[in-house]
């Protein structure tokens, strides 16, 4: 079995930035008109994700930096990648609809 996690600090909840709101803060560490330290306490994020925003977008380019971790748009799914997705909807859907036809078989006298 797998290691059990740990919460560590179970209040904290996730706090997710815009992309734009990513690149203002960038814009803003880069014009050097404040320290990193007072930047990150104004816009009230960390000092060191600021860096980290900084590197991601130096290593990946404005277009490119800050995608998240979501779904890629439908535009870049190749055929294939929809058709496999479609298959598993419809596998699913197949499946609940077995299931709901057995149990109200059961259900006849």
């Amino acid at each position: 079995m797998g290691k059990a996690m740990e919460v560590v600090n179970p209040g904290r909840k996730r706090v997710r930035m815009s992309k734009e709101f990513k690149l203002e803060a960038v814009k803003l560490l880069e014009a050097g008109q404040k320290p990193a330290t007072q930047l990150a306490l104004e816009l009230g994020i960390r000092r060191n994700q600021l860096h980290k925003w900084q590197a991601q977008l130096r290593a990946k380019g404005e277009a490119n930096a800050f995608r998240g971790p979501g779904a890629k748009p439908l535009s870049e799914y190749s055929e294939v990648e929809r058709l496999r997705r479609e298959l598993k909807r419809v596998t699913e859907e197949r499946d609940i609809l077995k299931k709901a036809a057995a149990y109200f078989a059961r259900e006849l006298p």
